[in-house]
């Protein structure tokens, strides 16, 4: 038989002697082409002059197409991080403003982006928690803390929050959050906390004498929350921006501090870590879609609050229908006739049009809402904005008392989601401590 060139070019064979036949089998490509062959070899006599091998070999080839070698993609993480106190009773503002938003990321972002050009491939994680700590820079009442913090992570669940897409977990199940900010609270200077809006507003209302300290340091709890899970998007409300610019200004004065040098570098060596800056720098995803600024339903032009003291000023997700129809019926309005957006004599008018806008089960432009409602007198329309509100918290409101029947699934959810935050947040505060000079624990 006769084998070209090519083939015996590609194969070397070196043989020894065996008490049995040798069989070899080899599948290989060459200029293409896929061959198989079989070799036998059988010894000679070792009393011969030399030990020869006898290679008789048999040869199959077919044509196939090799494919294309393609490049391994790099994988980078990004994380989202979010979270709503649990004091009081989550209302319409948090849900539309905030959670209904976090569904939104969840189910939008759920395949990898491949950039081509770096070869890369961006995954996406989601990380939602109750945030019981920032729930105790006021005075609160122990006895609704659990019941309130429970509710708040079922609320998430039922509304949409999927625990095979997104992590949910409670802040203080995570220990690196309180640590953290304490090394962030020394790293930081005090003017730049008191220039915070939502401390001097809170300060004003409950007294000097009634606020503690961590009603002023909570905004670098906030910063610690964020910067523990190198999340590099945030979504915050507009009221939340100075927070974040604060988040942003600690990434870069820690940086300055610890993160540079040679000694930081050999401190990195000697902990067996990366000498990269210990946080990532986060930008805000401004929410600004779906109702992201609802209004009191006493006074258009204020937020709606859980720290408002009267009860009708807001929506609850778990309000009654005929708690909702009550307030909704009750709720400010003005003397205009008809109804129009955007004008600013009518700030109550804005908002509950946003209201209805909101809970439409598919988007509507202000053209098609007013083009049905905005010749409607103000008794015409609160019955429809009622309903409307009543039908769409209805399946939210189903799915929650499932869940929070189910105790032990709960209570699963929130253990694997903190049991994932903390596997991260403890390499970021092992980083942050590494750079501060902080002996490590053996």
């Amino acid at each position: 038989m006769k084998v070209s060139s090519a083939t015996m070019a590609a194969i070397t064979i070196l043989a020894t002697a065996s008490r049995f036949p040798l069989v070899t089998s080899f599948t290989f490509a060459t200029q293409r082409t896929k061959s198989t062959i079989l070799s036998s070899a059988t010894r000679i006599s070792s009393s011969s002059p030399s030990s020869i091998t006898k290679l008789f070999m048999s040869t199959e080839t077919e044509t196939e197409t090799v494919p294309e070698a393609v490049p391994t993609l790099k994988t980078k993480t990004r994380r989202i991080l979010s979270g709503v106190q649990p004091t009081g009773s989550l209302h319409l503002g948090n849900y539309l403003g905030a959670i209904r938003q976090w569904v939104k990321f969840q189910n939008d972002e759920t395949e990898p982006i491949i950039d081509e050009e770096k070869n890369l491939q961006i995954l996406t994680e989601n990380y939602f928690c109750v945030v019981d700590l920032h729930a105790i820079t006021m005075p609160h009442d122990p006895t609704q803390l659990e019941e309130s913090t429970l509710a708040s992570a079922a609320l998430y669940l039922a509304a949409g929050i999927d625990p095979e897409k997104s992590k949910v977990f409670i802040q203080s199940h995570v220990p690196a959050h309180s640590e953290l900010c304490w090394l962030l609270s020394c790293a930081t200077p005090m003017n730049w906390l008191e220039r915070m809006i939502q401390y001097k507003d809170k300060s004003q209302k409950a007294g000097s004498e009634s606020v503690g300290v961590g009603l002023f340091t909570y905004p670098v709890l906030m910063a610690a929350d964020i910067l523990l899970y190198q999340a590099d998007r945030v979504p915050v409300g507009e009221d939340q921006r100075q927070h974040l610019e604060l988040a942003r200004d600690i990434v870069r004065r820690f940086t300055d501090m610890y993160n540079k040098g040679g000694a930081f570098k050999k401190r990195c060596k000697k902990a067996g870590i990366p000498s990269y800056p210990s946080f990532t720098e986060p930008e805000a995803m401004i929410v600004k879609e779906g109702g992201a600024r609802v209004m009191s339903l006493s006074d258009g032009k204020n937020k709606m609050s859980k720290s408002d003291a009267n009860d009708y000023s807001r929506i609850n997700v778990l309000d009654p229908p005929k708690v909702i129809r009550d307030k909704i019926k009750k709720c400010k309005t003005d003397a205009f006739k008809g109804l129009e957006w955007d004008n600013p004599e009518r700030p109550e008018a804005t908002n509950l049009l946003t209201l209805y806008s909101a809970v439409q089960p598919e988007q509507r432009s202000k053209e098609d809402i007013l083009a049905e409602v905005g010749d409607m007198t103000w008794g015409e329309f609160k019955p429809v904005l009622a309903e409307a509100i009543v039908a769409h918290l209805e399946p939210i409101q189903t799915r929650y008392k499932e869940i929070r029947e189910d105790e032990t699934y709960l209570k699963g959810v929130l253990k694997d989601g903190a049991d994932s935050a903390n596997e991260i947040a403890s390499k970021t505060l092992n980083s942050a401590k590494v750079a501060m000079g902080f002996v490590s624990r053996t």
